[in-house]
């Protein structure tokens, strides 16, 4: 239908009488249904008033606007209502005084008329909408979290590449958010969040400052998933109270009709983890997944999903393995690698309906072996096929470990892998790596264990050196610090402990350390080495690129451990008291 552009005189009274008698026999009829809007007042004008299109084609999730304006050009006052003969069809939402959003909500055409409440103007204006035409990307968007960021920034790109199928995945990101908050988030319109975003091609960008309605239909989602704030998880009041009104106003939105809707379920803490929300479930690891696996049912009564993401399954299988209860960087955040890694092919499964078993997706040996791998393959497919119930890893109880013979490289204070190197990634006590990876990333017998904590991580090391260790700047870069003489960050830390497990009694081991801090400052740190004897060394770690601290000969104890000690040298010059450990490297005699 053609848009009709007029100005109606004394003259033309009968014909727009009858015009309008038609019009009403129509909606008596239920032939046309209207969606209106009430555009704002103003005095009448004169000219004649057109419309910026006579006619608009779409697919479903476009949108576009349609204005009004003088012939002329010159702007006017006059009060209108706008709206769609079908509104399941064509959408429209008011942008201004004289212009409204056309949103293409399913395959059809309807009629948009803008009508002046004088009776003066009647202007129409026919719209098409057509089928999308498939890319063959799946869209992925998470209402997140750091929970989020864990099972969907990580691996689920690569993985999916790597099955070949195409995927867009993105996260509106703030930590530590719950329910409640991504609702008053929606309600008030906040540009709160960090909106991250992996393209086709892997590409990663973030936007910050964004709002939830800015991003709901910057794609056409596929998937859009919810979930609780990992102490709320397994709380099903806090589900009442802000799931429903959150998926009714995404619903609301979001403008493209095939979009599915997904709950996240995620993980419980690790039986030793500080967490203070662990203390909603007695700090009792099982008692919160059974809590989290009510919470989730039940939340799908609350609203229509059409599926749910097991992640929090697929890791308590995992910590039945050889593994155990190491899936945590920090207590409850997951492992950079494995426990990323299980999240992802969780989701990957439940996404894309294959079965993630012979996933050829290799991030290489210093990051995942083969058995590791298809370790978290097997926890993700479990989970999927039972995903309110823990699945016993039988074929994965245990595995063949090679023995420590060669060199154990360590980065203190990992954020992303490097290359050769194991990532210690939280500064807290209970962080364990509990199979360290030789020069040649075959996973050895020895493990590491904070058990007296760092304070937490510094930034400021030198990033060009030339040393032994052979150090990437991302190593040397980085460090765990701790404070002897004066309270930091509200924490006064004398001195922080690792113990490393897993050594034959019977031989020899030297330890070699390097710390840096770009500074003027000496502070000199010293590194304490403890089996069936002690050794101990100190370096000045100010602006240091290129010295090295080694303690040799430290035979283990009876069990098999060696105790490192960092804290500060007699010699330390920093008010503080700042001392500083960024890699070690262990080899055997």
């Amino acid at each position: 239908m053609k848009s009709i552009l007029m100005k109606i005189g004394k003259g033309d009274r009968m014909l727009k009488n009858f015009s309008y008698i038609l019009l009403s026999l129509f909606l008596l009829a239920g032939i046309v249904s209207c969606e209106k809007l009430t555009l704002p007042p103003g005095p009448p004008t004169s000219g004649i008033i057109i419309l910026d299109k006579d006619n608009i084609e779409m697919t479903v999730g476009d949108r576009t606007t349609l204005s009004m304006s003088l012939e002329d050009g010159k702007s006017f006052v006059k009060k209108f209502s706008a709206s769609s003969s079908n509104p399941e069809i064509v959408g429209i939402e008011r942008v201004d005084g004289y212009t409204v959003r056309v949103l293409g909500r399913q395959v059809g055409s309807a009629v948009v008329t803008f009508t002046s409440d004088d009776g003066e103007v009647e202007l129409t204006c026919e719209v098409t909408v057509n089928e999308v035409v498939s890319d063959g990307i799946t869209r992925i968007l998470a209402i997140g979290n750091s929970f989020s960021e864990d099972a969907l920034e990580a691996y689920l790109h690569s993985i999916a590449t790597t099955a070949g199928d195409s995927v867009i995945i993105a996260n509106m990101y703030i930590g530590g958010s719950s329910l409640e908050q991504h609702l008053t988030n929606a309600q008030e319109n906040n540009n709160a969040y960090s909106y991250r975003k992996i393209d086709k091609y892997g590409v990663k960008t973030t936007v910050n400052e964004m709002t939830l309605e800015e991003v709901l239909n910057d794609e056409l989602w596929d998937y859009i998933s919810f979930q609780q704030a990992s102490h709320f998880s397994g709380q099903y009041p806090t589900y009442e109270a802000s799931l429903p009104e959150l998926y009714k106003y995404v619903k609301e939105k979001v403008v493209y009709t095939r979009t599915k809707y997904v709950f996240h379920q995620t993980w419980a803490y690790a039986q030793n983890s500080t967490h203070s929300g662990f203390a909603n479930y007695g700090n009792d690891q099982m008692t919160m997944y059974n809590a989290i696996v009510d919470a989730v049912q039940k939340a799908t009564n609350l609203v229509d999903f059409d599926l749910v993401v097991p992640a929090g399954t697929a890791i308590q299988n995992g910590r039945t393995t050889f593994w155990g209860d190491n899936f945590t960087r920090d207590g409850y955040h997951l492992d950079l690698n494995i426990g990323r890694y299980v999240a992802a092919c969780t989701w990957y499964e439940a996404i894309f309906g294959k079965s993630v078993i012979g996933n050829t997706y290799d991030p290489g040996s210093f990051m995942l072996t083969d058995i590791e791998l298809e370790m978290g393959q097997h926890a993700a497919h479990a989970a999927i096929l039972n995903p309110y119930q823990i699945t016993e890893m039988v074929d994965y109880k245990s595995v063949d470990l090679d023995n420590f013979t060669s060199t154990i490289s360590v980065d203190i204070a990992q954020t992303q892998p490097a290359d050769g190197w194991n990532g210690l990634t939280s500064p807290v006590e209970g962080t364990i790596i509990p199979y360290l990876r030789d020069q040649d990333g075959n996973l050895t017998e020895v493990s590491l264990e904070i058990t007296e904590r760092f304070n937490n991580v510094n930034f400021n090391g030198e990033q060009n050196t030339n040393t032994p260790l052979n150090m990437p700047s991302s190593v040397s870069g980085s460090s765990y610090f701790g404070n002897t003489k004066a309270s930091f960050g509200g924490l006064l830390v004398l001195k922080s402990v690792m113990k490393i497990s897993g050594l034959d009694p019977s031989k020899l081991y030297d330890f070699c350390f390097f710390g840096s801090r770009s500074s003027n400052e000496g502070r000199e740190t010293k590194y304490i080495t403890k089996g069936q004897n002690e050794v101990a060394s100190t370096l000045m770690v100010g602006s240091n690129s290129d010295k090295i601290a080694c303690n040799e000969g430290i035979q283990p104890d009876a069990d098999g451990n060696i105790f490192v000690t960092v804290t500060a040298g007699e010699r330390n010059d920093n008010g503080t008291g700042f001392y500083y450990l960024n890699a070690m490297r262990i080899s055997v005699q």
